[in-house]
């Protein structure tokens, strides 16, 4: 018999992203799954993470000042598990290469299909929290 938990509470996620139109879109297509915080730029995401026990980041590569590749590694210097997701509507091999390098879990480009969205959050949350049923979860609730 299996002796792990099931979740008591939802996953949190945190949306990092200065465009407010996005984050609502990203909050329509996660929220019947997880719960959600909004930050609107980098900083803002580092006190969230700071603070608050969220599971899963998901950076805008483009914000004010601090750039989600900025905030990212600021993120992991705090949490080194800590799933992290970047969305960018400026696709280079070379962001890739270093999002890998500071141990993003994925590079997603904008525009994101809703599903490929959930199928990146639903695998970055089974392999960080050991979770298998994190993903039959999802597919249930679409």
């Amino acid at each position: 018999m299996s002796m792990v938990a099931k979740r008591e509470r939802p996953y949190e996620l945190l949306v990092a992203d200065d465009d407010a139109e996005f984050r609502r879109t990203l909050r329509l297509v996660l929220e019947p799954h997880v719960d959600l915080c909004e930050a609107e730029c980098g900083e803002e995401a580092v006190e969230i993470v700071r603070t608050r026990s969220v599971d899963l980041v998901l950076l805008d590569m483009h914000m004010q000042r601090l750039s989600g590749l900025d905030t990212l590694r600021l993120v992991k210097a705090l949490r080194a598990t800590l799933p992290c997701i970047i969305i960018t509507a400026s696709f280079t091999d070379e962001l890739r290469l270093l999002a890998e390098q500071a141990d993003a879990f994925s590079v997603l480009k904008k525009p994101i299909t809703r599903r490929l969205l959930l199928t990146t959050v639903s695998r970055a949350l089974a392999a960080a929290y050991d979770d298998p049923d994190v993903g039959e979860w999802l597919a249930r609730r679409q």
